[in-house]
């Protein structure tokens, strides 16, 4: 594929990500005041308090943030932040123009909290996989960082996002809306971590055994993943011994345990879980 092709495709998914997120807001979050923090949960508490349009709240907080993060990190944070950031608002401002204000798909508001947050994680997914950014508390985040570097971004991202969430509890005066709003959070940010890291995933074996070289032939024929020996010793003992260490998918997890137990039943074996692996016999690198 074409550079051309390839930017005009990650365009195409950026959009068809922030009209999911639009339509989210719109049709199930907004309505029911559930706020699961960022940028966009704010502007929902904001139309709440003041009447003013999310779509022009969403605008007038990100594009001073943009501003300010490329002032203070000094970097540039691309034409893709700036792009979803104006497509998400051009969205929300069409749901309005064409459906007029506070339209509930549903007024259940454990639904809307669910449907609400699955349809915004699909779309910040596509956002995130794609190489884009709606702005947000991770922007935020990442400018406290440089004043405060003992607490990390993720923290201050997560405390930002938890007093909005507070927040809209406040406004509906209601603690079941902050409740409900953390539930469409949770959802939104396992969504996109899925859509962004895919099936991918599969498990490290980092194997300890005094038959590692038998261990290691096995696998090599039988489940036919590579091995690589790593060299260890026993602070105890002051023993060397041989490290196996070997990444499988999901399906080959039992079978290379079955494997371990049957030629060397003192092995010592630990077991993690890869979120994404690229190259020969996984996912291939682009």
């Amino acid at each position: 594929m074409s550079k051309g092709k390839q930017k005009f495709f990650e365009y195409l998914w950026i959009t068809l990500g922030c009209g999911l997120m639009a339509f989210s807001l719109y049709f199930f979050l907004e309505p029911n005041t559930i706020a699961p923090g960022g940028v966009t949960g704010l502007a929902i508490i904001v139309q709440k308090l003041t009447g003013i349009p999310i779509d022009i709240t969403n605008l007038a907080i990100n594009i001073p943030l943009f501003i300010t993060g490329i002032l203070v990190l000094g970097r540039v944070f691309g034409v893709k932040t700036a792009y979803a950031t104006l497509v998400l608002s051009a969205f929300i401002r069409l749901f309005i123009i064409f459906f007029g204000d506070g339209v509930a798909v549903t007024g259940d508001i454990l639904l809307a909290a669910i449907y609400g947050g699955v349809i915004m994680g699909l779309g910040l997914g596509f956002v995130f996989r794609y190489g884009g950014t709606t702005g947000g508390t991770d922007l935020a985040g990442a400018i406290l960082n440089k004043y405060f570097p003992n607490i990390s971004t993720s923290k201050l991202m997560m405390g930002l996002d938890l007093v909005i969430v507070a927040l809209a509890g406040l406004v509906e005066r209601k603690v079941e809306t902050s409740l409900y709003s953390v539930i469409t959070l949770y959802i939104l940010v396992k969504l996109a971590d899925f859509i962004v890291e895919g099936l991918g995933y599969g498990k490290a074996f980092y194997i300890i055994s005094a038959k590692s070289e038998e261990i290691g032939r096995h696998i090599l024929n039988e489940i036919g993943r590579g091995v690589t020996v790593l060299e260890g010793r026993g602070l105890y003992t002051g023993s060397r011994r041989d490290v196996l260490l070997c990444v499988v998918n999901r399906v080959q997890v039992a079978k290379l345990k079955e494997l371990v137990y049957n030629v060397d039943k003192k092995a010592f074996i630990m077991v993690t879980t890869v979120h994404e692996v690229l190259g020969e016999g996984f996912k291939e690198i682009k």
